[in-house]
């Protein structure tokens, strides 16, 4: 029989924690959360409400939405531009992501490979894991942050089960990340400052990068599978 060690206590005990802390809200208030999330408006009303809290409440949204990833990142990201300004909403916006990440992360790590099965679906999962089954894992884990359409909330589960290290994780997701979410917020500034050139332009620019991505992606997808195919299982990064 295995050996109960402190650190197999705490995973055996806080699976389940972390899985009803992630279900059980969503089955409860799933009514209230998908009113508030589902509309841009609403959502920048509810946290204009918090008053002063506003900013930190705003944070732990973006918390709970790469945590829980099935937010759509985009709608709080907008929102984070119209109510604080384009550069506040951007900074906001990456501090309550980068925790977000941190603490899927973590939780991957701590909790293991069971989690990860159990919150991860199967298909993506194994797609992620066979892109990051290289020694090109580095360059394969920022690009697929970078690539438009990926399920990036999702890549920070399994990075905590792959051989990357944190500095290197938490490093390429941010900037991985980093051109949407500036965009995102650009365009809730824009809106909220009435300034419908700029407001245009973003908003056309990450149309054009969308549709591209949308057009490339498989041919991207299937680049990094072949990259990733063409090597030995790395060494711990």
């Amino acid at each position: 029989m295995k050996k109960l060690t402190p650190r197999n206590l705490v995973a055996v005990i806080a699976f389940p924690v972390l899985i009803a802390a992630l279900v059980v809200p969503v089955i409860v208030w799933h009514s209230e959360l998908w009113r508030i999330f589902a509309s841009g408006q609403r959502l920048r009303e509810w946290i204009a409400g918090w008053g002063a809290w506003a900013p930190l409440v705003f944070v732990g949204i973006q918390i709970i939405q790469v945590v829980v990833f099935a937010i759509p990142g985009e709608v709080t990201q907008v929102a984070g531009g119209y109510i604080f300004g384009g550069w506040l909403g951007l900074l906001l916006s990456l501090a309550g992501i980068a925790i977000g990440s941190t603490i899927a992360f973590f939780a991957a790590k701590l909790l293991g490979r069971p989690f990860v099965d159990a919150v991860v679906p199967a298909r993506q999962r194994e797609k992620v894991e066979r892109f990051l089954g290289s020694q090109s894992t580095r360059i394969v884990f920022f690009l697929l942050f970078l690539i438009p359409g990926i399920p990036k909330d999702i890549l920070c589960y399994v990075a905590g089960v792959s051989p990357l290290r944190y500095p290197f994780f938490i490093l390429a997701s941010t900037l991985g990340r980093l051109p949407g979410i500036v965009a995102s917020s650009l365009i809730g500034g824009a809106a909220a400052a009435d300034r419908w050139g700029l407001l245009a332009i973003t908003t056309g620019v990450v149309l054009v990068l969308f549709v591209l991505g949308l057009i490339f992606r498989p041919g991207l997808q299937a680049w990094l599978e072949k990259v990733a195919g063409h090597h030995e299982p790395p060494q711990q990064e």
